[in-house]
């Protein structure tokens, strides 16, 4: 049976008051007393009265119709850090110093039972819904959608988010950051926005699509429209967000003090890549050196000691996988406590941006009459990073190993703009204290249990207090909609609602003894999956994050069991003493999952990438070729043709100038992985970019001549597998001009938000020596560039 079957959910409609022409029905504008009805959105405006006064003057207006949010109702802001888990903040016993977080817990609330989805997209759709996340069709990431219901990556129109509900009711809304809702293949700017971020409820967004940004050099939208990057060498996007979220609040309580807000601020940190100024890094040098094993033990003496978890509780074993700190080398200690330093480091620049964001709520007078969601991940940390960690992520994406030798040569420029770094898995298993595992696990509380802060003065008494009842993403939702006064609509923009699988949280506010009202909940992603019910805990590790294939068929796994009531860090497994039991569990998983769309379960991963491969929409399907023209820049992978692991050629009708060309004509990718055919010092050449660890280079002997010229290159694959090498020739107006090999290239993804562009090179550069942005912008004219496969 399902927890909305079990848990009676008390529903208060709320209803504001219209002033209307006397004369008007009362059936006519969908009243009744005078009260308008929020459950159908938008609120109809009444119909206008007909006047038979001929001069103005001896006329009398009626009153304004205009959509107002209940009275008292709070601003609300939700906050959502990225890859962060359960101690990853100084409030939930972690060895980081958050003092943003750590004032609004001390102020507030501290829930140690709140869950996500384990992963990034599925977690956003279903916390901004109140829906569970197959529901949104947000079975995992939008770059693995497929074609089953609860998988495509498309979010239908009858899970409207609560960003929607709260606008036409009256609220202004804004979004900053990371989104991550978009389907793949609607990430451009032929649309459709439907699910872009002005579609989804929000009248302002200020971020970036996909699922990770460069902070050094993101790819950001202002609404649908590209931003241009200042020429700063200091800019860093969690700040430039930050500013833009800052003055975005201070604009609307100058202009409009009476209307509430809703902010959904979602930094890219602390997801990889780990960017974050020198000057934050220096102040934890040395801090780590007793290792993540000593660092878990530390951590869970503080969980204790601050009542976070419960005396008694005990260490889950390390993933057998997570060497012993004791075991590693002296270079592999330095290497690895340097990637943590840096992670750390991008944690605390965030929560103290974050608070200038409050710091600026504070400023408006309306501090203790917002709600505060400080949710501190979306997911467990992430171990992505491997055993040893990485210099260029995009290497985990291709199935690349980096050597430990390699990453030393970039140890004193890790997280600047010359990296692209992620940190080694270990680190991430420490703070997923006191748990086993870690983002991608939904079947381990390591992978969807989050410190989680709630903060609102005006309608919470205590402070300081933690929280145990079992909650969901999805209950928060139906918390903001009951704090607002609102009813959860059963109709928005026309479409009828499938009701909010969330329940509000909001009877637990002042009193920390009442029962949980959520008693059931399943979890799934990419084959881990789990069912809670009622304290017990069904689960089964289908896969870790760090293994490319699944450890045995969906039918052939192994299930466990716990009580997690007696049980907080999931180490005693029943499954033996209670076998009927579990087997109750699984049934009800199934049970459930049948009813929320999880099924057929999908367990691939990288394979998942390629649209042809799963059958996703995709806007070059079937197509060879893509002509393009001058201007055509942002095209984001998703949307560009694929080149990957086959032949290619590359066609440009250019101009050169009198005094030479100079500059990019094609690129995708960037400095960590990408291709380009560029000129430089009117010299045309072609570029292969190799995750940023090696490059090749194709380059003619001769400058372009003035006026026109076409540049092509011929990439000839030499197949036998994905990733191998090839040779690429160099023609212009069918002259051979070079050759030359190019060793080995990249088999699944370039880039999660470098672009191809024409014209110039946004973001980072594929080639160094002729730069990005305005340095790399073509000094001639290109008519045409021709792309295409074979």
């Amino acid at each position: 049976m399902s927890k909305n079957s079990l848990c009676p959910t008390l529903v208060i409609v709320a209803f504001c008051f219209v002033a209307i022409a006397t004369h008007a029905s009362a059936r006519s504008l969908g009243v009744v007393m005078g009260e308008v009805d929020r459950r159908v959105l938008p609120i109809r405006e009444p119909d206008r009265p007909v006047s038979t006064e001929l001069d103005v003057r001896n006329a009398k207006p009626p009153a304004r119709f205009e959509v107002r949010a209940p009275e008292g109702a709070p601003n609300v802001v939700i906050i959502l850090l990225d890859d962060l888990g359960f101690a990853g903040t100084g409030a939930f016993g972690g060895p980081t110093r958050t003092p943003t977080f750590d004032r609004l817990a001390a102020g507030g609330l501290k829930y140690n039972n709140f869950h996500t989805t384990a992963v990034c997209s599925p977690t956003r759709a279903a916390l901004k819904s109140g829906r569970n996340h197959h529901v949104c069709n947000m079975g995992s990431i939008i770059e693995t959608g497929t074609p089953f219901p609860g998988n495509t990556g498309q979010i239908p129109q009858n899970v409207a988010p609560v960003a929607e509900m709260l606008r036409l009711n009256g609220y202004s809304t804004a979004a900053f950051g990371k989104w991550h809702e978009t389907a793949a293949w609607e990430a451009s700017m032929a649309g459709p926005f439907d699910r872009w971020p002005t579609r989804q409820g929000f009248d302002k967004f200020y971020g970036f699509l996909g699922g990770e940004t460069n902070h050094w050099a993101p790819f950001i939208y202002d609404g649908v429209h590209p931003v241009e990057l200042p020429a700063d060498p200091e800019y860093h996007f969690m700040t430039d967000m930050t500013n833009q979220a800052v003055s975005w609040v201070r604009y609307q309580k100058a202009l409009t003090p009476d209307r509430p807000f809703f902010v959904y601020f979602a930094p890219g940190a602390v997801h990889a890549p780990h960017h974050v100024p020198q000057k934050w890094i220096d102040r934890w040098k040395g801090k780590f050196d007793q290792g993540w094993d000593k660092l878990r033990e530390e951590i869970l003496a503080r969980q204790i000691e601050l009542g976070i978890v419960p005396a008694g509780t005990v260490l889950a074993p390390k993933p057998e996988a997570i060497p012993d700190w004791a075991s590693l080398t002296p270079d592999e200690k330095r290497l690895f406590t340097r990637q943590f330093e840096t992670f750390v480091a991008f944690l605390e620049m965030a929560d103290t941006e974050i608070g200038r964001l409050i710091s600026a709520i504070d400023s408006t007078g309306q501090l203790d009459n917002t709600l505060i969601f400080y949710i501190a991940g979306d997911n467990g940390t992430s171990a992505e990073g491997g055993r040893n960690g990485m210099f260029s992520e995009m290497t985990y994406f291709n199935g690349v190993q980096e050597r430990l030798e390699d990453m030393l040569k970039h140890i004193d420029h890790w997280g600047g703009p010359m990296t692209y770094p992620h940190m080694a898995a270990g680190w991430a298993v420490a703070l997923d204290t006191p748990y086993q595992w870690t983002k991608q696990v939904a079947s381990d509380y390591g992978g969807t249990k989050v410190g989680t802060v709630v903060h609102w003065p005006k309608g919470i008494r205590s402070r300081g207090e933690v929280r145990t009842q079992f909650h969901h993403v999805i209950d928060v939702a139906p918390t903001i909609l009951a704090a607002a006064g609102l009813p959860e609509p059963t109709s928005v923009n026309g479409v009828e609602q499938r009701p909010m699988d969330g329940i509000s949280m909001s009877y637990t506010f002042d009193d920390p003894t009442s029962s949980d009202r959520r008693t059931t909940q399943y979890f799934e992603m990419f084959g881990n999956r789990a069912i809670y019910h009622e304290g017990w805990l069904a689960r089964t590790i289908h896969r870790a994050p760090w293994e490319m294939k699944p450890r045995r068929p969906l039918a052939e796994d192994l299930w466990e069991l716990y009580d997690t009531r007696a049980d907080f860090s999931l180490t005693n497994d029943l499954s033996a003493k209670h076998p009927q039991r579990l087997e109750e569990l699984k049934a009800l998983f199934m049970r459930e999952a049948e009813r929320n769309n999880v099924l057929p379960i999908d367990d691939r991963t990288v394979e998942r990438t390629n649209a042809a491969l799963v059958g996703r929409p995709d806007l070059m399907a079937g197509r060879t070729s893509l002509a393009l023209g001058e201007g055509m820049t942002g095209m984001s992978e998703n949307v560009f043709l694929n080149i990957k692991n086959r032949s290619k050629s590359i066609t440009a009708d250019v101009e050169a100038p009198t005094d030479g060309a100079h500059g990019a004509i094609i690129v995708q990718g960037g400095r960590f992985g990408g291709w380009a055919m560029y000129v430089h010092d009117g010299i045309p050449a072609y570029d292969y970019n190799f995750l940023g660890l090696e490059r090749f280079t194709v380059q003619g002997t001769e400058p372009l001549a003035a006026g026109k010229s076409t540049i092509r290159m011929e990439f000839v694959y030499d197949g036998g597998g994905l990733g191998k090498g090839g040779t690429a020739t160099l023609f212009v107006n069918d002259r051979q001009v070079a050759q030359g090999r190019i060793g080995r290239t990249q088999s699944a993804v370039f880039s999660a938000d470098e672009t191809a562009d024409v014209g110039i090179d946004l973001g980072t550069p594929v080639v160094e020596r002729i730069g990005a942005e305005s340095a790399s912008r073509f000094t001639g004219k290109i008519r045409k560039v021709e792309v295409s496969v074979h």
